[in-house]
């Protein structure tokens, strides 16, 4: 199923020169590539077809071209990043041949690539409009940290739910399990052009969670769920480790 949908879908990777906590993040090095090559290399191990990386400066740009990857430069100005993807998607695929939009992250680059495929599985189900990831929480600090998003969500299988809200707060009430949101998304591409044309929402305000937006504004949401929170890296301890990871792969 998922080879079949990859057929139609393009993952683009946002990698933002700007980064207050880590200067130049997506040219750190790991394992002798930049951080967001290792990105594009991840959604090729997953057997993406097409990837494209947004950028929004020249070395970015170079070093992924010189990577062999498709790149495209979009502007600096973008408030969100589902906006820097629509960009992209105009550019890298302007007659519309893509159904499916997925979006990962440029500063994941220890993701897993069955967790890139997981996000293509609530597409089987033509209702969604929207497609994300989840974990179950184990870490008890987890749970009432503000910076660990939760979604709140009604079951549909043993590994899929329909998402209802998305909180820093700790929830649902009373007993069960709690879930940590992964912001990695497929879009269906009817979807993602929708969103862009949405205001900011006074939940997604309130709560500082874009995604909200889409539900505020009856589009469908369903997250997969799966069994590992990547990597992201945002600090120097962060790329630390990610370095350790992928040069422990290669040896």
């Amino acid at each position: 199923m998922n080879n079949r949908y990859f057929e139609k879908a393009v993952v683009l990777i946002p990698a933002r020169m700007a980064s207050t906590r880590l200067p130049g993040k997506p040219l750190a090095d790991i394992a002798g590539h930049p951080m967001v090559v290792q990105v594009a290399m991840r959604a090729r191990e997953a057997g993406a077809e097409r990837i494209v990386v947004a950028v929004d400066d020249d070395q970015v740009f170079q070093a992924v071209k010189n990577a062999g990857f498709d790149v495209t430069m979009t502007r600096q100005d973008h408030q969100s990043g589902s906006d820097r993807i629509y960009e992209a998607l105009q550019k890298a695929d302007p007659y519309g041949n893509a159904e499916f939009v997925i979006n990962v992250q440029g500063d994941l680059p220890t993701i897993e690539p069955e967790t890139i495929r997981a996000s293509l599985r609530p597409m089987d189900n033509a209702s969604v409009d929207i497609a994300t990831l989840t974990v179950e929480i184990t870490d008890e600090e987890e749970k009432t940290n503000p910076s660990v998003v939760k979604i709140v969500g009604s079951p549909i299988s043993d590994t899929r739910l329909r998402a209802l809200y998305f909180t820093r707060a700790t929830a649902p009430y009373g007993q069960g399990p709690l879930y940590h949101h992964i912001g990695l998304y497929t879009y269906r591409r009817a979807a993602l052009e929708k969103f862009v044309t949405l205001k900011p929402s006074p939940l997604e305000l309130r709560e500082s969670l874009e995604q909200l937006r889409a539900l505020e504004s009856g589009m469908r949401i369903d997250a997969e769920i799966v069994q590992s929170v990547p990597l992201g890296v945002d600090t120097q301890a962060q790329l630390d480790r990610a370095r350790e990871i992928l040069t422990g792969k290669q040896n």
